[in-house]
């Protein structure tokens, strides 16, 4: 599948970030610079990085929550409920400053994003330049309303799903949201959007890994990205019950079969290390070494306070 990347040159070398699967990939040769077309597969085999090999003056990727509002109480949620909410003039201002941060790509989420009115606009401000891809965090239950306005405006559509069975997602997100992301997630597929499914995998969800690689097929979404708990927020008091060690995730997903046409990415806690949050508020965030922590360390008045610390390697 041809699908929109961004790419950049860092030092001597082109990285190439893919929006839906949130990877860096090096190309075999130097790309220009911006957004670009290329064949998913080709990108997919692709070697990755390791952020801190290179010179980075700004995180490859982030994590924008402009809402801290949600239809959903996840046990498992990451989010600070009690930060304020930025105002619709000021998140503006925010996509302003992260599209000329030089960051490559940039993850909305929440809080649920599709509650935002303005959520196309914000997607459309970020990518302006032309140097950043954008896409979206959901749960999935406004997908299908908002999948027609969000075709343009996204590069890719990431919809959380913590079960390859109602009976498993729904304890986690609540009654009917199986069949809401479902339908959402067909919806967005009909509408031109790649999807990435997310699972967050827990010891009670694991054993529906190859279930969950079977439906993104069937479904036609691009693929799955197994998320390692983070013991952050409300998911730090369920840590020591469903956390899984990096090493247990790697041993649930190396032995799984892989769709064809399907892109699966573990996310482990060593790989969300020092990743850049931020937040509804304003401020910007990092998760700890370990990402078994988040730290806030600026509010971010202009592009140049998403920047990296010297030794810095956020992904």
């Amino acid at each position: 599948m041809i699908r929109t990347f961004a790419a950049a040159a860092i030092g001597s070398t082109t990285v190439v970030h893919d929006p839906a699967v949130g990877t860096n990939h090096l190309p075999p040769q130097p790309l220009p610079a911006g957004c670009v077309a290329l064949d998913d597969q080709q990108v997919a085999a692709w070697p990755q990085p390791d952020p801190a090999d290179l010179a980075l003056d700004y995180p490859l990727s982030m994590c924008w929550s402009p809402i801290v509002r949600c239809n959903l109480d996840c046990p498992h949620c990451l989010d600070d409920k009690s930060v304020r909410e930025s105002t619709a003039a000021e998140r503006r201002i925010l996509a302003g400053h992260i599209a000329a941060s030089g960051v490559l790509g940039v993850d909305i989420s929440g809080g649920e994003p599709l509650l935002l009115r303005d959520l196309p606009e914000l997607a459309r401000a970020i990518r302006l330049q032309g140097t950043s891809v954008v896409s979206c965090t959901t749960n999935g239950w406004h997908l299908a309303r908002r999948a027609g306005e969000l075709a343009d405006a996204l590069d890719a559509v990431r919809v959380s799903l913590d079960g390859a069975t109602g009976a498993t997602h729904d304890t986690w997100r609540g009654e009917d949201s199986h069949r809401r992301a479902i339908t959402g997630i067909r919806a967005a597929v009909d509408a031109g959007l790649f999807v990435q499914l997310q699972m967050v995998l827990m010891q009670s969800n694991k054993h529906e890994a190859q279930a969950l690689l079977d439906l993104a097929a069937r479904l036609g979404a691009g693929g799955v990205t197994f998320l390692q708990m983070l013991p952050i927020g409300s998911g730090a008091a369920l840590a020591a019950e469903q956390m899984l060690t990096d090493e247990q995730a790697q041993e649930t997903v190396a032995p799984l079969t892989v769709p064809d046409d399907v892109r699966v990415r573990l996310r482990t806690r060593r790989s969300a290390s020092e990743f850049t949050v931020l937040r509804a508020d304003g401020y910007a965030w990092r998760n700890t070494r370990g990402a078994t922590g988040i730290s806030a360390f600026t509010s971010v008045t202009g592009p140049a306070d998403l920047r990296l610390p010297a030794s810095g390697s956020a992904s």
